[in-house]
């Protein structure tokens, strides 16, 4: 550029002094008009490349973001990973500890009835004669010390005098009793039951069944 406008100066001195024509000014003003174009299209270049660059930086800033989040995101992770694998390890601890205490506890340890009795199953007049099995299935799954288990069924026995409602046994025998279900007052209800006209033989085949089951 500087030789051009070096140039120009020249024409513009030969043009004052008469020696080369007016004509030469309008060969100085396109080569300063193609220069100026010429630099243009290479400042125009120039911050295509610059946008384009920005542009990469942008991108790859972004990338390094997002890469650093998922890092993060899996650190993060990796943290609940491991607290909930200890809480699990600590629940674990607990139970063994639990289950350590419950099979040293001495029998004679204090046993809350008020807290268990909720799980006694309710009394039911029709089904007397399965009543004290399932009783008694809960009562040896929850390992609940038989002398207590009459104060379970205190419902039951309070007709029966103070000497008999402190054994199991004798306030079993005597409701079964009550409800004539011992085992001769069984056998004789087996033997007289008969069929009724509205029962089909296979409901009474099942009633039969019941009563020697009994």
């Amino acid at each position: 550029m500087r030789k051009q406008i070096i140039k120009n100066l020249v024409i513009d001195k030969l043009v004052d002094a008469e020696i080369l024509g007016e004509e030469a000014l309008e060969l100085k003003v396109e080569n300063v008009d193609a220069i100026k174009l010429k630099q243009l299209a290479l400042e125009h270049e120039l911050k295509l490349k610059e946008l384009e660059m920005k542009k990469r930086l942008e991108m790859d800033k972004k990338e390094k973001e997002d890469e650093s989040k998922l890092k993060e995101l899996e650190m993060k992770l990796k943290e609940l990973e491991m607290k909930e694998r200890l809480e699990m390890e600590k629940m674990k601890i607990e139970m063994v500890k639990e289950e350590s205490n419950t099979k040293v506890q001495p029998k004679s340890e204090y046993f809350d009835a008020a807290k268990n009795i909720r799980l006694v199953p309710r009394f039911c007049e029709k089904a007397v004669d399965k009543y004290f099995p399932q009783f008694e299935k809960i009562a040896h799954n929850l390992n609940w010390p038989k002398p207590y288990w009459t104060s379970m069924l205190q419902s039951l026995y309070s007709a029966l005098p103070s000497e008999k409602s402190s054994d199991y046994d004798t306030v079993k025998q005597e409701v079964l009793k009550a409800y004539e279900l011992v085992p001769e007052a069984c056998r004789q209800k087996f033997r007289s039951y008969k069929k009724f006209d509205s029962q089909t033989y296979v409901e009474f085949a099942r009633e039969k069944e019941d009563l020697f089951d009994k």
